[in-house]
């Protein structure tokens, strides 16, 4: 005799994705990075001991401006090359894009990097970072 699982295809998938996404979700960012900020970086590799500590995202004049924190865990000084990926209301890119930025933060240093979106489409943003390894 069969039995039959009466299990929901959708309650399949998420507990699947759960399973998979759990251990990739703690490799894509430093520790040290908040997830309501790693939701907004676009991590191009490892981060080597970078951490987003802390993103301000304000509306003045209606054009979005953002500053974020950027600390080395480690002692050794890292390179980082960033840039900003405006979004509009459906996550599509706004403007041409930013050229990618070089920056070489200390180690246990901390820099801040800054950024204007270039037009009031913006809603959204990605902080794009490479992290050159030591």
């Amino acid at each position: 005799m069969r039995t039959r699982l009466a299990v929901p295809a959708a309650a399949l998938c998420a507990a699947l994705m759960m399973t998979l996404a759990g251990p990739a979700q703690a490799q894509l960012h430093d520790p040290a990075t908040p997830l309501a900020v790693a939701s907004k970086i676009a991590l191009r590799g490892e981060a080597n001991s970078i951490a987003v500590r802390e993103m301000r995202i304000v509306r003045k004049n209606d054009i979005l401006v953002v500053q974020a924190d950027m600390a080395n865990m480690g002692r050794t000084d890292r390179t980082v090359f960033y840039r900003f990926k405006w979004l509009d209301n459906v996550g599509n890119q706004v403007g041409d894009g930013e050229s990618w930025k070089q920056m070489t933060v200390l180690g246990l240093g901390q820099q801040t990097v800054k950024s204007v979106a270039p037009t009031n489409a913006a809603v959204d943003l990605r902080l794009e970072m490479n992290v050159e390894p030591r």
